[in-house]
């Protein structure tokens, strides 16, 4: 069985970029935050994985899984 692999929302010279956990390349790149956000959400539904949106310095801004989580958060944002 293959590890997990998260699809990360990140900086990137012309906007934002998407990008499978382990990667050496990006998967697509935006001009927008939003539009990364939702080809990454697109491909988190199909392949069951989590979504990690990283701020402009690098950091982590929010996270959501669309797969089979054994222990699903107890948050009330969605």
């Amino acid at each position: 069985m293959s590890k997990k692999r998260d699809i990360h929302v990140v900086p990137h010279d012309d906007g934002w970029a998407t990008r499978k956990e382990g990667a050496e390349r990006v998967s697509s790149t935006h001009r927008t935050q939003n539009a990364a956000i939702n080809r990454a959400i697109g491909a988190a539904k199909k392949d069951g994985l989590e979504v990690v949106i990283h701020r402009k310095d690098g950091s982590i801004r929010d996270s959501d899984s669309y797969g089979n989580d054994p222990n699903p958060p107890k948050d009330r944002k969605h």
